[in-house]
């Protein structure tokens, strides 16, 4: 039988919560205070993705390997769709003028445009903008 989650849940470490929700508010990102407390908040991607961001301490409660030092490493990049371009373009610049800083330039592939940031705590983020009609013609 195969496996099939009906809901993603992604655990990221953070050094100041406030900071983070601060940052992923101004991207437009809302957070369920149901599943969130002084130590985590859980902000809502989509109706069936969620970022449980929790300071350290908490994180390290998950696991006994260490926290990557995302100023040196890349634990993953947290690949996210988007609605066209410009949006694509409106969420990093966003993302940028909040406090994150860029990791990557904007890559046009035709029928794919990617551009990357890192969050406040370093965290890579890629928004992507897949035209199915270019991809059709390629």
């Amino acid at each position: 039988m195969a496996f099939t989650s009906q809901n993603i849940f992604i655990n990221l470490p953070v050094k100041d919560l406030n900071k983070s929700i601060h940052f992923f508010r101004e991207l437009g990102f809302e957070f369920n205070p149901q599943f969130s407390d002084e130590t985590a908040s859980c902000m809502i991607i989509s109706d069936n993705i969620f970022a449980m961001i929790m300071i350290e301490d908490r994180f390290k409660g998950f696991t006994k390997k260490e926290s990557v030092d995302t100023t040196t490493s890349a634990e993953a990049i947290f690949s996210l769709s988007a609605e066209s371009r410009d949006q694509v373009d409106a969420v990093v610049n966003k993302a940028l003028s909040s406090g994150g800083k860029s990791f990557s330039d904007p890559l046009d592939h035709g029928f794919m445009y990617i551009w990357g940031f890192q969050d406040v705590d370093g965290h890579l983020w890629e928004i992507a903008y897949m035209d199915a009609s270019a991809m059709n013609q390629e």
